[in-house]
């Protein structure tokens, strides 16, 4: 039987990764995304349907998941993976910048777990249900100047086994993963000390994140709940001193 996924994000990088994933496992895929080129591209590519969407206008959001239901029942699977970030010292971000991250990082995947969970409280509940929720290991360790990206990620952390919680009544599981240093930028060029870096020789790639989110998303797989999966090659394991 297919499943019903949505992502939000689903037009670029991870986010486009994800989408082709659960298409090419044979599954109904529909996703939103503020961007609209490369969102119809994706939905050309690969059949999904796609929502020209900002995710912090609640009612555009919850319009999509709306609709998604309204044609398929219900929705299986959640992918919270839509992210944006604002690298600057702390002395110059804005308020409103600031804000921007967390409506876009944090309130959507409150909003779309929200929405999953009325519907199932409405109309009963199913055997299955998965949401997956991008984190990073931004939220653990950090850089100057990422103050609302780090803690956008945080909440991500924390939201995720909040709602690991509350949605277990929904036959719904809610894991996280945390994606270390991954190659979404084709212009950036990687160096040998790049890959080496890692432990286990490589940067990441955004198919390393959309396989990840899959396995947690397998029927079988339900006994893994309220976890954030580190994906990282093995970075935030290593010992670095000064050299």
């Amino acid at each position: 039987m297919k499943r019903r996924v949505f992502v939000t994000g689903g037009a670029q990088g991870i986010g486009q990764s994800i989408v082709k994933a659960f298409c090419k496992a044979g599954d109904f895929v529909a996703f939103c995304d503020i961007d609209l080129s490369h969102g119809k591209k994706v939905s050309e590519e690969t059949g999904a349907v796609f929502y020209h969407t900002d995710v912090v206008e609640t009612a555009q959001l919850e319009d999509c998941l709306q609709t998604t239901v309204d044609q398929k029942g219900d929705i299986d699977i959640i992918v919270n993976n839509v992210g944006i970030n604002v690298f600057k010292p702390i002395t110059e971000i804005s308020v409103e910048e600031f804000d921007r991250i967390i409506q876009t990082n944090l309130r959507s995947a409150f909003i779309t777990s929200r929405f999953l969970a009325k519907h199932r409280q409405q109309n009963g509940n199913t055997a299955y249900g998965r949401i997956v929720n991008l984190c990073s290991t931004r939220y653990l360790m950090s850089e100057a100047g990422t103050e609302g990206y780090s803690a956008s990620k945080g909440g991500i952390y924390s939201l995720t086994h909040a709602l690991a919680i509350s949605l277990a009544p929904f036959h719904i599981t809610v894991n996280a993963v945390a994606p270390g240093w991954i190659h979404v930028n084709q212009k950036e060029i990687l160096r040998p000390i790049d890959h080496g870096f890692h432990p286990s020789g490589r940067v990441g790639t955004p198919e390393d994140i959309a396989r990840t989110i899959l396995f947690l998303c397998d029927r079988q797989n339900d006994f893994i709940n309220g976890q954030t999966l580190t994906v990282d090659g093995g970075v935030t394991r290593k010992m670095i001193y000064p050299e």
